[in-house]
């Protein structure tokens, strides 16, 4: 089982070494870097200077907003900073962020995000071969490259390009095109991977014609941990104001629907449009938040992710201890995890 986090959000660049290099030394294989206040290739390339084993993957940058040709000489670059250890992860993010926050064009998100991954791949094997570049798609068309602006192939692989999403079309063009595939938070259940996403995923593999296993799969269910009851309790309340900003998205709601809470997720929509914002947490009680994410202590919860996950994904996200000292236990405890079949 491949072990992750997630760099926090806000990190400031200044302080995207220290971190990086706790969370390698604590045992991690991969820190994910997310898009929201801070442009995740400058944190990337920060990430890469500062480490020496981890896997560096965005989780997810927003694709729409860029040409897929910057993006590509991001990624390209980083690929070869980091010797190989960085992967893409892209994705298409929501209509209202795309439209009001970034002031783009939304029209089919499935088929332009199909689109942009191979425009990624055709850009890739034009950088590594040298040659010209012919790709027309159906949003996308690159018949330009002079040399002058190409830059030259890597001496490792190009990177993966992974994706994320939850409704079912975009989770079959992940099984169809992507290497590996960041499940969503409010999608990171067993419920939710038995009954949509993993079937989701085999249909667009087999519709796409892959001879392969199709991407490999990290979830990200915003697990709640501690080195005891205390600290469970005191990381609980986070989380559940956390998830119940997620779920108060109406496209988030399928969890809380295949678990009968669906009036929940109706009342979170609800203060969420009056924006009465803290009213919401109020809604996840104790047991409710027990049913949505893995809830235990650092001793009890390898035993307890095998129970939700074992033979379900490929990766998993934890939260990094809040208290440095707790890092030793904590590693630990991830090599237990690691271990999950």
């Amino acid at each position: 089982m491949e072990v992750v986090t997630s760099l926090a959000a806000d990190t400031p660049l200044s302080r995207v070494a220290e971190r990086v290099r706790r969370i390698e030394r604590v045992g991690f294989d991969t820190v994910h870097v997310s898009e929201t206040v801070r442009d995740p290739f400058a944190v990337c390339a920060l990430a890469v200077e500062h480490s020496m084993r981890l896997t560096v993957r965005t989780s997810m940058v927003v694709a729409f907003p860029r040409s897929p040709m910057v993006t590509a000489c991001a990624a390209w670059d980083l690929a070869e900073f980091s010797r190989g250890r960085f992967q893409l992860g892209i994705a298409s993010q929501v209509r209202g962020n795309i439209v009001g926050r970034y002031s783009t064009a939304w029209s089919d998100p499935v088929a332009q995000l199909g689109d942009y991954v191979a425009a990624l791949r055709a850009i890739f094997d034009a950088f590594q071969s040298g040659g010209g570049l012919e790709y027309r798609g159906s949003h996308y068309e690159f018949t330009r490259l002079q040399p002058y602006f190409n830059p030259g192939p890597l001496e490792v692989s190009a990177p993966e390009i992974w994706t994320g999403g939850v409704n079912e079309r975009m989770v079959a063009l992940a099984g169809g095109v992507a290497d590996g595939f960041v499940v969503h938070p409010t999608a990171s259940h067993p419920r939710t991977l038995e009954e949509q996403l993993r079937p989701a995923l085999k249909a667009g593999a087999v519709a796409y014609g892959r001879e392969d296993d199709g991407p490999r799969v990290v979830v990200v269910p915003k697990v709640i941990t501690g080195r005891d009851a205390v600290a469970v309790a005191d990381a609980r309340e986070g989380v559940r104001k956390e998830l119940a900003f997620l779920y108060s998205t109406p496209a988030y709601r399928g969890t809380l629907d295949r678990l009968e809470l669906g009036e929940i997720a109706t009342a979170l929509s609800e203060f969420a449009r009056v924006k009465q914002w803290e009213r919401m947490a109020a809604l996840l009680t104790d047991d409710v938040v027990d049913r949505l994410v893995p809830v235990a202590s650092y001793a009890e919860l390898p035993d307890v992710l095998a129970e939700w996950f074992g033979g379900r994904c490929h990766g998993i996200s934890l939260p990094l201890p809040r208290d440095p000292g707790e890092d030793d236990e904590f590693a630990v405890m991830l090599e237990r995890v690691r271990a999950i079949g």
